[in-house]
């Protein structure tokens, strides 16, 4: 059986929180809903994989609530805390001020908010959360890596980036992807936009058809299930003959960038492991160590981002060089910067 991820960053924290007994588990997801093909389907699968293990019944011990908007946040996490679940998990940066405000009046409460820190007024880590970043700076090193060099291979020069909405978490994929791709391809122009917004499609493939418009060869996608519209489009232009790729995000998006016979627009993607961090901490929860009032980086160098193990579209060679990059990385000898670089 895999080793857990906590257990093996040696973060196995002894809370004040013990617990007898399975723990049972409420998932509030964001605005792009439970089957966005990304972060929020991540987490459920971990979640679900979390209550397979120990026998628990799904839409009793482990369920979960969509949102639909913003306002849903807080009245869907204070449900589930009314109905007593042990552990009620949001995933995304935009609950933070939700997370914040139902712990804050549910003190006894467990929560894990996945891709934020929680803290008080004050600026203090609430007891009742336990809170997960990622390095996605890293991981997207890794990804403009294996962008610069197939667009080098096939003799193209021109990148792209979608974001979502334009905060210093989404600028942090932009950040890293840039870097990896100008550290093997150095005169390969990146192209940037913003959707301002994580579950509209339409607006990622018009932003999609704008960036392989301008001549844009692969284009990187952190944008949720807005980001399903850019994996449409370059899906569309390959099917036709038009060949672009585009790097998925969160989770492996090879599968939805099928279009023929096998094939797939999807030349990567930069792996979050969402589902893993939610299915660790709701194991260590079970077990009486809850880590509220810590925060858990998932990086490279613990495999908390990464690309996937399996990549067809990718030659030995790049993937070899990704392969040097991630280690030089993880080792602390290639530090890569979080902010992007001014234009």
């Amino acid at each position: 059986m895999r080793k857990s991820l906590v257990h093996a960053l040696g973060v196995l924290a002894c809370a004040s929180f013990a617990m007898a007994g399975p723990t049972t588990v409420g998932f509030v997801t964001d605005i792009g809903g439970i089957d966005d093909k990304s972060f929020n389907q991540g987490t459920w699968e971990g979640l679900k994989a979390y209550g397979k293990e120990n026998g628990m019944k799904e839409g009793k011990e482990f369920k979960f609530l969509q949102s639909t908007a913003e306002a849903d946040y807080v009245p869907n996490l204070s449900t589930f805390a009314d109905e007593g679940l042990n552990l009620v998990v949001a995933t995304g940066f935009l609950f933070n001020k939700a997370v914040g405000e139902v712990a804050t009046q549910y003190p006894k409460q467990k929560f894990l908010i996945i891709d934020s820190i929680v803290k008080d007024k004050g600026g203090k880590l609430l007891p009742n959360v336990a809170n997960v970043v990622f390095a996605e700076h890293e991981g997207s090193f890794l990804v403009g890596v294996a962008a610069g060099l197939k667009a080098k291979a096939d003799k193209k020069s021109i990148v792209g980036f979608v974001g979502g909405m334009q905060f210093p978490l989404i600028q942090k994929f932009e950040a890293g992807f840039e870097q990896g791709v100008k550290a093997v391809f150095p005169t390969c122009k990146v192209v940037v936009d913003y959707s301002g917004d994580f579950a509209n499609p339409g607006k990622g493939q018009a932003l999609a058809a704008k960036q392989y418009g301008e001549g844009a060869y692969v284009v990187f996608q952190a944008a949720g299930a807005t980001g399903n519209g850019v994996i449409k489009e370059a899906k569309e232009r390959s099917q036709r003959g038009d060949l672009r790729w585009v790097i998925g995000v969160d989770k492996d998006q090879f599968d939805d960038g099928l279009y023929a016979s096998g094939k797939s627009a999807v030349l990567t993607s930069m792996v979050k492991r969402a589902g893993m961090a939610a299915h660790d901490v709701a194991l260590m929860t079970r077990g009486g160590k809850f880590p509220g009032g810590q925060v858990l980086t998932f990086a490279l160098k613990n495999k908390g981002v990464g690309i996937p193990a399996n990549n067809p579209n990718l030659s030995s060679d790049i993937l070899k060089r990704i392969a040097t990059y991630e280690a030089q990385i993880a080792s602390g000898k290639l530090k890569v910067s979080e902010i992007p670089a001014k234009k």
